[in-house]
């Protein structure tokens, strides 16, 4: 007889993992992972940032609401700091010296009380600060104190042993085939065998809308997006304390990574839903970018590597449960955000599936259960 649980989470990444450890013991749950390996597509190759500043309205309330779980986690959830200060340095050329001065005036105009002031940096303070940017290309300059590196893995892996310690059934390689209503359950067939749920949520990531069509529920229009990194070495210069750098319009940007740097073009290109992999042509644009604003030769490459940032129509996420098929919760279309607001996410969605208040640090930023629901789309 097939094991029945009140809760199946599809989807074994940081935002399914937080919502497994959020529920806690209050339901009977089941994390599903289809890969040997938790966190496989999007939360491993994610650029680890959390900053509170440069995000769209949506993504901004919800980290936010995540500020305090990550700056102060709660007795026992983890032995190490989650988030570490590295700060963020906006560069632009002298084509976009007076658009970095306008959004320098609009984000300190709309700065939360959590945020500490922006400063409008000279080139020499740029400089002074990454020393190989090269004087010629960087016209204007601002610097955000407000942006932290997230230990990903340390709290991936801390949602899930508190997931399991509250009793929550976690399998990998258990990839649903199928589903089909059981009198008032879901049966679903996976790859490790079959289940009952009362409930299943979706946090497929980039395949939320394949996912959705074993449960008969119509497909939002969830899109998954390839983003590209790479990793170059740095010669004659210690850069482990150096901030992120971004173009002022995240054309690129790059970060210290394990004693050299990381380097993105920003892209973010439709594909459909696979373990990703860069093409030639990013990489070569990644590594051309950091050529062009910096005085660095770059010789070789050290790695390279791609990622899936999946949307929805409008960008914003999708958290609620379904009109069309019952017993069916979307948790989807986090784009490149899911981990600095998987706190607030899985809260919040915790809420609507356990039928308890919203969380006050959600309802301050204004976070209701309409908000991301999925009825936009339905």
């Amino acid at each position: 007889m097939a094991e029945h649980f009140d809760i199946a989470i599809i989807g074994g990444g940081i935002v399914g993992a937080a919502l497994a450890h959020t529920i806690g013991n209050r339901r009977s749950v089941v994390l599903l992972e289809r890969e040997e390996a938790w966190g496989y597509h999007s939360t491993g190759r994610s650029a680890a940032e959390f900053s509170l500043r440069f995000q769209s309205e949506g993504a901004g309330r919800l980290i936010r609401a995540s500020a305090g779980f990550l700056q102060t986690p709660p007795d026992g959830f983890c032995d190490l700091p989650l988030i570490r200060p590295r700060g963020n340095l906006c560069i632009a050329q002298a084509e976009k010296a007076a658009h970095l001065h306008h959004i320098f005036e609009v984000e300190r105009d709309r700065s939360t009380p959590m945020a500490r002031p922006l400063q409008l940096l000279t080139v020499a303070d740029a400089l002074a600060l990454v020393p190989f940017l090269d004087p010629d290309w960087v016209a204007a300059a601002l610097y955000d104190p407000d942006c932290w590196d997230i230990e990903v893995e340390s709290l991936l892996q801390s949602y899930l042993k508190s997931a399991r310690h509250a009793g929550a059934e976690l399998r990998r390689k258990a990839e649903v085939t199928g589903a089909r209503m059981e009198g008032s359950a879901w049966r679903l067939e996976t790859t490790g065998g079959d289940l009952l749920a009362t409930t299943v949520v979706n946090a497929a990531g980039g395949w939320a809308d394949p996912v959705a069509l074993h449960f008969g529920a119509t497909p939002l229009g969830l899109v998954p997006h390839r983003r590209t990194a790479i990793t170059v070495p740095v010669e004659g210069y210690d850069v482990s304390t150096m901030p992120e750098v971004n173009e002022i319009d995240e054309d690129f940007y790059f970060k210290p990574d394990a004693g050299r740097l990381l380097v993105s073009p920003a892209d973010e290109t439709p594909v459909a839903p696979h373990d990703a992999w860069p093409v030639e042509l990013d990489i070569a644009q990644a590594a051309q970018y950091l050529s062009d604003c910096t005085k660095l030769e770059i010789h070789r490459i050290s790695h390279s590597w791609a990622g899936l940032r999946t949307f929805a129509p409008d960008r914003l996420p999708v958290i609620g449960a379904s009109k069309r098929a019952p017993g069916f919760f979307w948790l989807a279309g986090l784009g490149g955000f899911g981990i600095q607001s998987s706190p607030a996410v899985a809260a919040l969605a915790s809420s609507l599936l356990l039928e308890t208040p919203i969380p006050a640090a959600l309802r301050q930023e204004g976070i209701t259960a309409e908000t991301f629901s999925p009825i936009r789309f339905e």
